[in-house]
């Protein structure tokens, strides 16, 4: 059983998430987060914890945001674009259950005093800006280090926030590397 309440954006995503873990889950209701909602949400933060789990999409990530600004250390755990994905529809209710189990086992918490490790420069040097394929980079790369996809700046706020060392960061980057080499 997982410690931790499990927050998704609705029904089909409680049903994904328990066929995965045995795990107490809220259902937001999409863009619907009303007061009393948020407040479930801040009681089960401060007696087990919560893991934020939303689609790997514009909507998702606004639901996060909200969630994050009103309880700012929320664990947060993602799933790719790729393990969403089902008929051209993505969501969490489309994750396998190993999927689920891994970005849960891998949820980050943002840091208090933030920490700034990587710079753009970083970003920008290692081919995640500029280049043509940077946003397949940007893909690959939030999912190995499981901290979702984002645009450049998005990557970089994320990689600070959840404390990513240097050493994740190159041993991910060395990883995408052999899947590109090795055709995976």
């Amino acid at each position: 059983m997982i410690k931790e309440v499990i927050v998704v954006e609705g029904r089909d995503d409680i049903t994904a998430v328990k066929r995965a873990v045995d795990a107490e889950v809220i259902a937001v209701g999409g863009f619907g987060i009303n007061a009393r909602i948020i407040e479930r949400i801040k009681e089960a933060h401060k007696r087990q914890g919560v893991i934020v789990l939303t689609d790997p999409d514009f909507a998702g990530e606004k639901i996060r945001k909200i969630i994050s600004k009103r309880i700012p250390d929320v664990k947060h755990a993602y799933i790719s674009k790729s393990e969403g994905l089902k008929d051209g529809d993505i969501g969490v209710e489309n994750a396998s259950p190993e999927a689920i189990i891994n970005a849960l086992k891998e949820a980050k918490c943002q840091l208090k005093n933030k920490v700034e490790t990587f710079t753009m420069a970083d970003i920008i040097y290692c081919g995640l800006s500029g280049k043509e394929d940077s946003k397949e980079k940007r893909q690959k790369l939030g999912k190995i280090l499981r901290i979702g996809y984002g645009n450049a700046n998005q990557i970089l706020t994320r990689l600070n926030n959840y404390g990513i060392t240097k050493e994740e960061f190159l041993k991910a980057l060395e990883k995408m590397d052999k899947e590109n080499f090795y055709g995976k």
